[in-house]
C-alpha cells in the first residue's frame, strides 16, 4: 500500500482532533479553537468504512506567561496548564457534493485545568476545573482526492456552548458562545517523497452572553513538513495564530486586544497498514501578544472500521 493510501485510512485524528486544548475563549487571552491540530495527513480524509474512523488525542498545554500587546510579560508570576483529552469520529461516505466525497465528524475534549497568578501588588489567583468542554461537530466535509499524492478538503465546524462557564470563576472549559469556521485542507507528497500540508481556518464567534463580549474573527494556518521512510513521516510542524479584527464589549482596551502567535517544532507520523495510525508533536509558542505563551504537546491515535 502506498504512503498515500495510508493516509488517506488514518489521517481523520488530524481533521478532527481536539478543539478545546488551550483553556478559553480570545476574551480571555487564548484562542478559542485549539491550535497545533492539523499537520501530516491535512488534506486526505480517511476511505469509506461500514462504520467509520476514531480517533484519541491526549494534548497537554502548558504555558508560564501572558504576553501583551509589546510582546512583555504582563504578571510576575503566571502557571496554566491543561490536558485535554479528545474522543472524535469522522464518517466519510460515497456521496458526492460538487464533485466530492461527503463527509461529517464530531468531537468531545475533556480537561483538566489548572490556573495559578500573581497580580500587583501580590494578589493571588487560582482556579482549577476537570469537566467536558465545548462539542464540536462538522455537519459538511467535502473531500477531493486530486491525485494518488494531492488531497484537498474543505469542511464547516461548529462549536456548541456546551461546556462549563462561569463569569466569576477564573477559568472556564466552556467558551458560553458559538463558532463557526470553515477549514480547508491540502496535502501534497513529492516525487522524492516530501509531504507538504497546510490547514487554513477562520473562526467567527458570536456574543457571550453572560460577559457582553465578543471576540474578533481569528485566522489560524497551520502545516507539516517532513520526509516519508517506509511507515514514518519526520519533519517540521507548527501554526500561524492571528486575530483579524477587535473585540467587542466592556473595557476593551485600545489595541482592540487582538492576539498572535507563532508555533514550531518537530512532528512525526508513523502509518502502517492493519495498525492504529499515530501523530506526535511539541511545539514551541514565540512572539505572542495579547495572549499566553507557552508549549503544546500531542499524542493522537486513530483507527477506521
Amino acid at each position: 500500500m502506498t504512503h498515500t493510501k495510508r493516509l488517506m485510512i488514518a489521517a481523520s485524528s488530524i481533521l478532527i482532533a481536539s478543539f478545546a486544548a488551550q483553556s478559553q475563549a480570545t476574551e480571555f487571552g487564548s484562542p478559542t479553537t485549539a491550535a497545533g491540530v492539523f499537520d501530516f495527513g491535512t488534506g486526505f480524509m480517511p476511505p469509506v468504512t461500514p462504520i467509520g474512523n476514531f480517533s484519541l488525542r491526549i494534548a497537554p498545554y502548558s504555558a508560564d506567561s501572558t504576553r501583551n500587546n509589546s510582546g512583555k510579560s504582563t504578571l510576575p508570576k503566571f502557571s496554566l496548564d491543561v490536558l485535554s483529552i479528545s474522543l472524535a469520529f469522522i464518517k466519510r461516505t460515497n456521496y458526492k457534493i460538487l464533485g466530492g466525497d461527503f463527509g461529517y465528524s464530531a468531537v468531545l475534549p475533556y480537561l483538566d485545568m489548572n490556573l495559578d497568578l500573581t497580580t500587583p501588588p501580590g494578589g493571588k489567583i487560582h482556579g482549577s476545573q476537570q469537566t467536558l468542554g465545548d462539542l464540536q461537530v462538522a455537519p459538511i466535509i467535502i473531500q477531493w482526492d486530486i491525485a494518488p499524492n494531492f488531497g484537498i478538503n474543505a469542511q464547516l465546524q461548529i462549536q456548541a456552548p456546551t461546556g462549563d462557564f462561569d463569569k466569576n470563576a477564573p477559568i472556564n472549559a466552556g467558551m458560553n458562545h458559538w463558532t463557526y469556521s470553515p477549514a480547508l485542507g491540502v496535502t501534497y507528497i513529492t516525487s522524492n517523497k516530501i509531504e507538504l500540508s497546510s490547514s487554513f481556518q477562520l473562526d467567527f464567534n458570536t456574543k457571550n452572553k453572560d460577559t457582553d463580549y465578543t471576540s474578533g474573527i481569528e485566522y489560524r494556518h497551520e502545516f507539516g513538513i517532513g520526509k516519508i521512510m517506509d511507515a514514518w513521516t519526520v519533519g517540521l510542524g507548527g501554526y500561524y495564530y492571528k486575530q483579524l479584527t477587535d473585540d467587542k464589549g466592556p473595557n476593551v482596551p485600545a489595541d482592540g486586544n487582538r492576539a498572535q502567535t507563532i508555533a514550531v517544532g518537530p512532528a512525526i507520523a508513523y502509518f502502517k497498514p492493519g495498525l492504529p495510525a499515530l501523530w506526535f508533536h511539541v511545539y514551541k509558542e514565540y512572539h505572542s501578544r495579547n495572549r499566553t505563551q507557552g508549549t503544546s504537546i500531542a499524542l493522537r491515535l486513530a483507527q477506521s472500521f
